[in-house]
């Protein structure tokens, strides 16, 4: 039997998982710990609908994990399944991620995908921006029915696009003469609503909810009754919950980065073909996120962004540590610039880019007086050696070097 045959065997005969799915991202639980005012909260908001009654936008916002989504979701089912008891379907509960790539880029694709999951189709591209919008008010007012749209994410989609399509949207009862329209806005910033056009603001935040961070002692109580159900009985050393708990209670409460962390050490221990999950492997699995996140971030990031960064690759390979500062950066940047064939941005905003991987922590920019020469800003790279290879590879083939 050869080295996979056994490694498959293995995997086959010890899993250390019942059902892994119950600690992934997408997951949906019956039940949703600590967070029973807010569900409560968002169900006596929407709860009019079911009378046929024009409910108010609402506004969620909390830091990552905190349970947002889960609970929006959560009682969108039990909206459906209250609709399935009464035999009725006046209100529609429509879902979309604005952070998803392809999708929620642009104005256009947001009203196409919303066309979509009403069950209508427009092409991918092509027709101008008011045809698509005409299609989705005749797609919504084709009765009486109260449409419900969770936007998630939504300051991404801000980001991207402006706050033009959620004005046109909150208008958009003004036009309807059969249906309404109300808008679940979700969002991981708290200063996102400083930033919006005052009417978008005012007609978005007629409700707002606010989502406060896990603390240790709540997030053990999510793994424990997750991880009864994900792993087989007896796998789990004692203290490894309590340690996941505190990790991610120091990183702001977030729940989703206490299931990741459990998920992630349970697919160590199992590929080392350990028969318990021990808190070594909590340690393990935390490197393993910590290195992955950056590495997404890295690849995510916008061309600009990415030419930025590997000036300061380059400027830190160099043999004798001299310090690397912000004009040092420039320079460089703008000789890739050209070797790419990219535009060449001001030297502002590639002080706007160098703050952004300060406040991401990919770097860590002081700023030291020169004197006369004024001010500026020494620069150190903060990518660990085992991220730093990896980092290069990726912005070597994204940006075709």
């Amino acid at each position: 039997m050869d080295k996979i045959d056994k490694l498959f065997d293995s995997y086959v005969s010890n899993s250390l998982f019942k059902d892994k799915i119950v600690l992934q991202a997408n997951y949906t639980p019956e039940t949703i710990p600590h967070r029973e005012k807010q569900i409560e909260s968002v169900a006596s908001i929407i709860a009019p609908a079911l009378r046929g009654e024009k409910i108010s936008n609402l506004f969620l916002f909390g830091k990552t994990g905190t349970g947002k989504t889960l609970s929006v979701l959560h009682v969108g089912n039990k909206v459906k399944d209250k609709l399935k008891q009464l035999e009725q379907d006046h209100v529609k509960f429509l879902y979309l991620n604005c952070k998803l790539r392809k999708v929620a880029d642009t104005e256009y694709r947001i009203i196409a995908e919303l066309i979509k999951l009403l069950g209508g189709s427009v092409p991918a591209t092509g027709l101008p921006t008011d045809v698509v919008y005409s299609k989705f008010v005749d797609l919504v007012d084709n009765k009486k029915q109260m449409v419900i749209l969770v936007l998630d994410e939504i300051d991404q989609a801000v980001k991207k696009i402006s706050d033009n399509f959620i004005y046109s949207l909150t208008r958009m009862n003004s036009e309807l003469k059969n249906a309404q329209i109300a808008i679940i806005g979700i969002s991981n910033s708290l200063t996102f609503m400083d930033d919006l056009d005052p009417r978008v603001r005012s007609s978005l935040g007629e409700e707002e909810l606010v989502f406060p961070p896990y603390n240790a002692l709540q997030l053990q109580d999510i793994l424990k009754e997750r991880s009864d159900r994900a792993f087989q009985s007896g796998v789990l050393e004692e203290g490894v919950l309590a340690k996941c708990a505190a990790y991610a209670a120091r990183e702001h409460g977030d729940a989703r980065r206490a299931l990741d962390l459990l998920r992630v050490a349970g697919e160590l221990a199992e590929r080392e073909g350990n028969k318990k999950i021990t808190m070594a492997y909590i340690d393990k699995a935390n490197e393993k996120i910590e290195r992955d996140k950056m590495l997404d971030v890295i690849e995510s990031e916008p061309k600009q962004f990415q030419l930025v960064l590997h000036s300061i690759v380059c400027l830190d390979k160099r043999k004798d540590d001299e310090a690397i500062f912000t004009g040092d950066v420039y320079n460089k940047y703008q000789e890739l610039c050209e070797k790419t064939g990219n535009e060449i941005l001001t030297q502002r905003r590639v002080s706007d880019i160098l703050a952004e991987f300060d406040m991401l922590g990919i770097i860590n920019a002081n700023v030291i007086s020169k004197g006369r020469q004024g001010r500026t800003r020494e620069i150190k790279l903060m990518l660990s050696p085992n991220i730093k290879e990896k980092a290069e590879e990726i912005l070597v083939k994204s940006l075709d070097l």
